[in-house]
């Protein structure tokens, strides 16, 4: 059977969902907008929160997609077959519209007709039910009408074959996923995709968001219900072309060969060189997206930019085990630009950008590993005995970007162990905390859709409108933007710090507008009316032929929604702090006080 590319995959899904009534929406950026319980789109459903809680898409009720992710909860499992932290998500979407029957029949006639997965390869899994939800079992008749045998329908619990909401209240349901049966021996009596034995590879879920999670914990149907599906591009290529890992397929293979010829070691060979070639080519292509998204990053030591920097050196760390020349990560970059420059525009867009970050990264952190060699010929002069601590290697691991088996290396050099088990202790411990950071650090946002949200969504609209006002520069535009139910971070681009009178003048001018207590305005448009009739977004390639456009006072702008429906509803609108982002990139930090009535 002929190799299948990933321009056709993505190719034939699109117009399999174009010829079935759906629309094809361009990618959203890999920085939510204003969403703040992630830091990047982990998922094709985060863009499109406000359409599944009830907005109306300018698109209409039948979507399609190539979404672009990021999720970096396994940074360290990269470099096995299967982990990316880079990832593109195909997808479908009904908003109120079609249900499971279409959407389950669509999957089937997708793999077996266009892709051509015989029937014989193909198992579902579906919701098994609990005692706060029923048993899907209308899915699993769907599937018996379409062919599958009952013995290749396995009934599945809510770890398996559920989804969301994706805050603490909201939309979710069940899903079904499908698996190609890779024809190994089943594990035991029990064996079914739940299992990780290999058996069997997930290709594609169906999520039915059927139900609302109250905040009493009880699910109450829907009105109106709604499809998200995703199919992963990278292992959906894998499995079809029969391959043992996605670092064979056409997103990775052309690198693969690059840093063969640059290292002179052979990737088939296996071991650290195959590792430390996967993960830098995992690495430097999420690098890649990053700073060439719409609302690129740069590396820097907090949220997006943290995680950023953290790809760029211990992708640096790689290349210096396989003795790639200076500037080799650059090489890499260069050749993701030419291979998606003609599928996502904003990384032909920022082409530049991503080069001249990644080089001066990497100038940074050779000056990092320099200081840290300074602070380990420190550390072996105060250390008592002829081990070095396991806390104070993995400090030289998190401070200086030390690899264990570096500091191992020059411990060694110098006649000393290394507390091995100190190391992974404190590496675990560092996880656990990191972890709880990540759950914890964001609450409510506009995923929950909640009143509060929505009133501060509204208030970053009139602050950034207030900035290009009182700064007198109209290229100020959003950069990045996180809400919770309590507070707005607005960050934009600005070279210096704002003085005290400016900060007041930008308050005053938002709350000029809220006194006025104008009613917000939401028309429909396409992207051309929308720029002629004055409307401001740097977001506007990602909603389509027609966009939904905002007034609200002075300002108007491309938005996705949702907000208040009157500036007096804001309260007063009060800055709390003003700081640095990242080079060329201001944060502000506001709050909104209700006034007495």
């Amino acid at each position: 059977m002929e190799k299948l590319t990933s321009n056709e995959l993505r190719a034939k899904y699109l117009e399999f969902f174009k010829e079935r009534g759906h629309a094809i929406i361009p990618s959203a950026s890999l920085i939510p907008e204003n969403d703040p319980t992630v830091l990047f789109t982990t998922a094709g459903m985060h863009p499109l929160v406000p359409y599944l809680l009830g907005a109306k898409h300018p698109q209409g009720t039948r979507l399609t997609d190539v979404q672009i992710c990021v999720r970096t909860g396994d940074i360290e499992e990269v470099g096995d077959a299967s982990h990316c932290t880079f990832f593109e998500m195909l997808g479908n979407w009904s908003l109120g519209d079609y249900f499971k029957k279409e959407a389950i029949t669509w999957s089937f006639e997708f793999l077996t007709k266009v892709l051509g997965i015989p029937l014989e390869r193909l198992s579902v899994s579906v919701f098994a039910g609990d005692e706060s939800c029923p048993r899907d079992e209308e899915s699993a008749k769907i599937w018996e009408s379409l062919g599958l045998p009952k013995e290749r329908i396995f009934f599945l619990p809510k770890k398996n074959n559920w989804w969301g909401p994706a805050g603490i209240t909201g939309p979710c349901g069940p899903d079904t996923e499908m698996f190609i049966d890779t024809g190994k021996p089943a594990c035991s009596e029990n064996c079914s995709p739940a299992c990780d034995c290999g058996k069997y590879l997930e290709i594609w879920n169906n999520v039915f968001m059927q139900y609302f999670k109250g905040a009493d914990g009880k699910f109450t149907p829907l009105e109106k219900k709604n499809v998200d599906t995703g199919m992963g591009l990278e292992r959906t290529l894998c499995i079809l072309n029969g391959y043992k890992s996605v670092y064979e397929t056409d997103l990775f293979d052309f690198v693969i060969k690059k840093l063969e010829e640059m290292s002179g070691k052979k990737y088939a060979d296996g071991g650290d060189d195959m590792t430390a070639m996967r993960i830098i080519a995992d690495h430097v292509r999420t690098a890649t997206f990053m700073l060439g998204d719409v609302n690129g990053i740069t590396p820097s030591n907090v949220d997006q930019g943290y995680v950023l920097r953290r790809l760029i050196r211990r992708a640096v760390r790689y290349a210096l085990k396989l003795n790639l020349p200076q500037g080799g990560l650059e090489e890499i970059a260069k050749l993701y630009i030419a291979k998606y420059e003609s599928v996502y525009e904003s990384i032909k867009n920022n082409a530049d950008k991503i080069i001249s970050e990644l080089q001066l990264e990497e100038e940074r952190f050779s000056k990092t590993l320099e200081s840290g060699l300074k602070e380990f010929e420190k550390v072996i002069t105060h250390i008592p005995t002829k081990t070095v601590p396991g806390k104070t290697a993995f400090r030289l691991y998190d401070t200086f970007g030390f690899p264990l088996e570096m500091t191992v290396e020059l411990a060694k050099e110098n006649g000393f162990d290394v507390d091995v088990d100190g190391y992974n202790n404190a590496f675990k411990e560092h996880q656990e905390k990191s972890k709880l950071g990540a759950d914890q650090k964001f609450k409510g946002g506009l995923a929950d859709g909640g009143e509060e949200t929505a009133k501060l969504h509204s208030a970053t609209h009139l602050l950034n409108a207030a900035l290009k006002e009182v700064l007198c520069d109209p290229n100020i535009m959003q950069k990045g933007s996180n809400i919770t139910s309590e507070r707005l971070r607005f960050d934009f681009n600005f070279d210096r710090p704002l003085t005290k009178e400016e900060i007041e003048k930008v308050e005053e001018r938002v709350n000029a507008e809220i006194a006025k207590k104008i009613d917000i305005k939401c028309e429909e448009m396409t992207v051309d009316e929308a720029r002629k009739s004055g409307a401001i977004g740097v977001f506007a390639s990602k909603y389509g032929e027609r966009v939904k456009v905002y007034t609200i006072g002075f300002s108007k702008e491309i938005c996705g929604g949702p907000h208040a429906k009157n500036t007096g509803d804001l309260g007063r609108f009060e800055i709390v702090k003003e700081q640095s982002s990242s080079a060329g990139v201001r944060r502000i930090k506001a709050v909104l006080i209700k006034e007495d009535k």
